[in-house]
């Protein structure tokens, strides 16, 4: 059985469990937080810095309950908030968000669906929305139906930010790409003119770093058109670096040179506002560490 505990004063998550579950080892009882085993108000939490006010009630899984704690993800996939409703998680490169038509290859919709059924056969999870295989980052997954909705519904009032490694030194420090883009051809997205079908895309950029031959560019975007950064990118003259569909001449990374870094939303239960934000891999961060020119 879990023990339950009842919040009294404002206080972090992981305070409260070391102050209430004195005999537990800390590195177990971060487990079971990574794990959602930890429970506030009846719902799993996973941050460890989440805040508690008076009366919040909190319950962990302790050595003798017969649930198991869910074994970890593989390498690439790492779950950076989940509760009854979301998962967010951090993608490397390499994953494909959902299978393809073939069917091949592997995907985080398989591996969280795993994950979420561990506890229950009868879970499952929702796709929101997708990266690219060799996109890594933040996406968000819904575990329920009801949720899926409302996310996908609110997608446009989603703040998305990404960081880019571009072929090149980019002369503007910032500024607003617009185009209409054609994706009938999901695997050759299109600028077309105004007025032409297509969408509208609109990416806000700022330049962080110029080296010798490339720029690191972080970009907001406005709308979410399929492959919107990488046509801009490439029709404004500066491809993602290892973006050969688009244009690019190098691959140093042995990746596309795109991360999704920073994601804010409304949660689609709570109304709470929730802000990720990651850090620029290193693989990446390195490519613009040559001197500056």
């Amino acid at each position: 059985m879990s023990q339950r505990h009842t919040v009294t004063e404002p206080c972090g998550l992981l305070p409260f469990l070391f102050e209430h579950w004195p005999d537990q080892k800390r590195t177990r009882i971060k487990q079971c937080l990574k794990y959602g085993s930890v429970r506030v108000n009846g719902l799993p939490v996973t941050r460890h810095d989440h805040p508690l006010r008076p009366g919040d009630t909190v319950a962990i899984q302790v050595e003798g309950d017969s649930r198991k704690v869910a074994p970890p993800l593989p390498a690439g996939i790492r779950i950076v908030h989940e509760d009854a409703d979301v998962i967010v998680i951090d993608k490397g490169a390499g994953w494909l968000s959902v299978a393809r038509d073939s069917g091949k290859g592997k995907t985080v919709y398989e591996e969280l669906t795993k994950h979420v059924r561990f506890a229950d056969g009868r879970n499952r999870i929702w796709i929101v929305h997708r990266l690219d295989r060799e996109t890594s980052g933040l996406m968000v997954f819904a575990k329920t139906e009801d949720a899926k909705r409302e996310l996908q519904e609110s997608w446009a009032d989603f703040e998305k930010t990404y960081q880019s490694i571009v072929e090149g030194v980019m002369k503007r420090d910032a500024g607003t790409l617009r185009s209409y883009l054609d994706e009938s051809n999901p695997m050759r997205v299109r600028t077309v003119p105004k007025g032409v079908e297509g969408r509208e895309a609109i990416t806000h950029f700022r330049v962080v770093r110029r080296g010798a031959s490339r720029t690191w560019v972080e970009l907001q975007l406005e709308t979410g058109r399929r492959h919107q950064i990488r046509v801009q990118l490439a029709d404004l003259g500066y491809p993602l670096v290892g973006d050969e569909r688009y244009g690019a001449k190098t691959d140093p990374a042995r990746r596309l040179g795109l991360h999704a870094s920073g994601l804010s939303f409304v949660h689609p239960t709570t109304g709470e506002e929730l802000v990720f934000t990651l850090p620029m891999p290193a693989e990446l961060a390195k490519l613009a560490s040559s001197p500056d020119k």
